[in-house]
């Protein structure tokens, strides 16, 4: 269940906070389950008075009490409805600007507060997440700050707080092909996340979660092999090198150090860890997370790795004059070297380090910029 925007390519970097100045604070922003939340208790409120509360405040699961202003707002026989655009602030969130809709009507006494997926809110059809197949996709924390709410509104005015509360988000299920949805069975639309309320930008805590939600539900399956990809090139090119079902694939990005910690916890039997060839020299100079701001790569490294496979001085003056990654591929290619599976043994043992101990075995599968296989170790 993922708002975290797909990675696009295994060169690309997350986009860049969207307004966001140089030199200042970046600024944090609503989840999707705080907005629906919101919109919940002002709907609410306004089905047992009339009157609907504007700036309508709510409290967070942190204590924090931020207040949201309406952007729709209308009422029926038996019925109210209210909306919030959401705001994620410098966070680069798929959902940013979109109309979070909650529609509440009175239910039968005792039955609770329940929910429905309204337009653009996914449903639930694959076991391993959160909320059990049929169910609509708004997840546990944003579930239980809308029956707070309701229970705060309900308690004020000496109601039961029995009520069906429907969450749409129009447009969502276009947004959502931008996001993991569909691999994880959630269809028809997005998921309604958040276990904060509060988006901190470039936590990156969605993409995260997606990649453990991917875990979950490839073992739920039973499947008992999982490969992360560092972009949408080696992703195609290791399922076709596998035949892996689109399950199996795990939209891991830079982040290999967050896969194979919860592969740890939540095992399978093996995992491959594929990537484009700057991305997993990173890997293979030991670092887990392959992000430009954590690490650039080192070419006095891929120097020595040079010199390893046999070639000259000269030869690893030009690596080290190199302008990138890509141009030491080309250059130890041209030269007949096999830098390629140094790399891809010198990532295994990397990647290894954290399932040390754990009976997963380890691949890393290298490719070019076409999908090509450069190396593969394990």
């Amino acid at each position: 269940m993922s708002e975290s925007p797909k990675s696009a390519s295994d060169a690309a970097e997350p986009t860049p906070p969207g307004g966001a100045e140089p030199g200042r604070p970046l600024r944090r922003g609503w989840t999707t389950g705080a907005c629906a939340t919101a919109a919940a208790k002002a709907a609410y409120e306004a089905l047992l008075t009339g009157d609907f509360p504007d700036p309508v405040a709510i409290r967070l699961p942190g204590g924090e009490t931020p207040a949201f202003a309406l952007a729709l707002h209308e009422q029926g026989p038996g019925w109210a409805r209210a909306g919030i655009v959401k705001d994620a602030g410098d966070d680069p969130d798929v959902t940013h600007g979109a109309l979070v809709v909650a529609t509440v009507r009175f239910a039968p006494g005792g039955a609770g507060v329940t929910f429905r997926a309204g337009e653009g809110v996914g449903t639930v059809t694959r076991p391993g997440l959160p909320i059990p197949p049929g169910e609509p996709a708004i997840n546990p924390v944003p579930r239980r700050m809308m029956r707070e709410a309701i229970a705060e509104v309900a308690g004020r005015h000496g109601r039961s707080g029995d009520v069906e509360i429907e969450v749409s988000i129009p447009g969502g299920e276009r947004l959502a092909e931008r996001t993991l949805n569909g691999r994880l069975g959630i269809v028809g639309g997005l998921s309604v996340l958040g276990t904060t309320g509060i988006v901190v930008p470039f936590s990156c805590a969605a993409w995260i979660h997606s990649i453990h939600r991917g875990i979950d539900v490839a073992r739920a399956m039973g499947f008992d092999h999982v490969a992360g990809a560092t972009g949408s090139t080696s992703e195609a090119a290791v399922k076709a090198l596998h035949g892996l079902d689109d399950v199996q694939l795990i939209d891991m990005g830079d982040f290999v150090g967050g896969m194979l910690k919860y592969l740890r916890d939540h095992p399978v039997r093996r995992v491959t860890v594929a990537g484009g060839f700057a991305k997993l020299v990173k890997l293979a100079q030991g670092l887990l997370d392959l992000h430009s701001k954590r690490g650039a790569v080192d070419l006095d490294w891929l120097a020595a790795r040079v010199l390893e496979a046999g070639g000259g001085d000269d030869l690893a003056a030009r690596v080290r004059a190199a302008n990138s990654a890509l141009e030491v591929l080309e250059i130890t290619r041209a030269a007949g070297l096999d830098v390629g599976r140094l790399v891809a043994e010198a990532a295994r043992l990397t990647a290894a380090k954290p399932l040390r101990d754990s009976g997963i075995a380890v691949e890393v599968v290298v490719f070019d910029r076409q999908g090509g296989l450069v190396a593969r170790a394990g």
